[in-house]
């Protein structure tokens, strides 16, 4: 299994997202071709419903531990409650460029 489809399992089967979407964004940065380092995740789930922002990302912190501590060098993370979610028409803000080289 890649670890792109690690990260969506768990955080499908955890939190039984609305909306789910893990972007492998590592091509962005000065990596090797075929890494799997840099991600975005964008996800809408009714576990984000009254919770601030700081929470919503320790939550998929701590279902992405192995991860982060092992695999993944930059997590984007985007994270929003249902209505969250259809109030901005499924967009999110894109991720910032690299600034960690050049190619």
């Amino acid at each position: 299994m890649t670890v792109q489809q690690d990260i969506e399992t768990k955080l499908q089967d955890k939190l039984r997202p609305d909306h789910l979407e893990v972007i492998n964004e590592s091509s962005n940065h000065n990596v090797p071709p075929g890494s799997e380092s840099h991600f975005k995740v964008i996800i809408a789930s009714d576990a984000f419903d009254g919770k601030l922002l700081v929470a919503r990302h320790r939550l998929v912190n701590e279902i992405l531990a192995d991860e982060l501590k092992h695999k993944i060098h930059a997590l984007a993370l985007h994270t929003y409650s249902p209505a969250e979610w259809a109030e901005l028409n499924g967009g999110a803000p894109a991720s910032p460029p690299c600034l960690g080289g050049g190619k």
